[in-house]
């Protein structure tokens, strides 16, 4: 099974992106995050054509997720559960395909608001991991997978790519992950590729791809039982040299 993520940075400025690389990579399930647009306004008829179901969480002009998929699946939330009911921000969608709980998220970046909106991010990632928490505790097996506007550790960026209070490296945002790696998921980038610099972002400023000067700030995240199954997980840097790209790339993980 082929589990993908991308932060489109609008769906309808790239919609012939993600329509070309689903027929190339033909993921069984596909993650999208700053799709920019409302519910209404997502192409989803672009996309059965090729066999891909949409759910759609929008949010006009900023933020919304969606998911293609082309195996059945059902909705389980389209809003973080624990969040306040008053937030209108479009950042979470959960779904059950094939026996497992896929989730595609957009994590605040954190930079903006002043330290509000840090705070914001940090109880955004509070709520996700109590709901990881109550998952994992009633037996689900669960891949999250999206821009969690995180890089864990040194090695995820490159040097002098962020500044050291940026709110994407800050001690309590990394703390937080990890939070998320100690009830039990598995990083899937990192157990195949340790070491090596990986990035699904860079920058439209200052040459960053050509200089691959980069970000790793999406990830997929695995429960036990399905980090065993790993078979493959890596960003398709190939998209970010297309004519008007996103500044994300593709992450695609397959399980057996």
């Amino acid at each position: 099974m082929k589990i993908a993520s991308w932060n489109i940075n609008s769906i309808r400025q790239r919609e012939s992106h993600v329509l070309s690389w689903l027929e190339r990579v033909q993921p069984d399930v596909l993650f999208l995050q700053e799709i920019k647009c409302t519910t209404e306004q997502f192409p989803a008829l672009a996309f059965t054509g090729l066999g891909y179901k949409a759910e759609v969480h929008g949010q006009k002009a900023y933020n919304g997720v969606a998911v293609l998929s082309r195996v059945p699946f059902t909705t389980s939330h389209r809003t973080l559960p624990g969040l306040p009911e008053d937030d209108a921000q479009a950042r979470y969608i959960e779904i059950e395909a094939a026996g497992i709980t896929l989730i595609g998220i957009y994590l605040p970046n954190g930079n903006s608001g002043g330290e509000a909106g840090y705070a914001y991010k940090l109880a955004w990632m509070d709520r996700l991991a109590e709901r990881i928490a109550t998952l994992l505790e009633n037996d689900h097996e669960v891949i999250i997978t999206g821009d969690f506007n995180v890089c864990p550790e040194p090695q995820d960026l490159a040097p002098g790519a962020l500044s050291a209070n940026d709110a994407l490296v800050r001690p309590e945002t990394r703390a937080r992950y990890r939070r998320m790696l100690w009830l039990g998921l598995t990083d899937a980038i990192r157990t195949l590729h340790p070491n090596s610099p990986v990035w699904t972002f860079y920058d439209y400023q200052a040459a960053a791809f050509e200089r691959d000067s980069g970000l790793r700030i999406d990830h997929a995240l695995l429960s036990p039982t399905l980090a065993e199954r790993l078979l493959s997980a890596a960003p398709d840097k190939a998209e970010r040299a297309k004519t008007q790209p996103s500044d994300h790339v593709p992450l695609l993980v397959e399980i057996s």
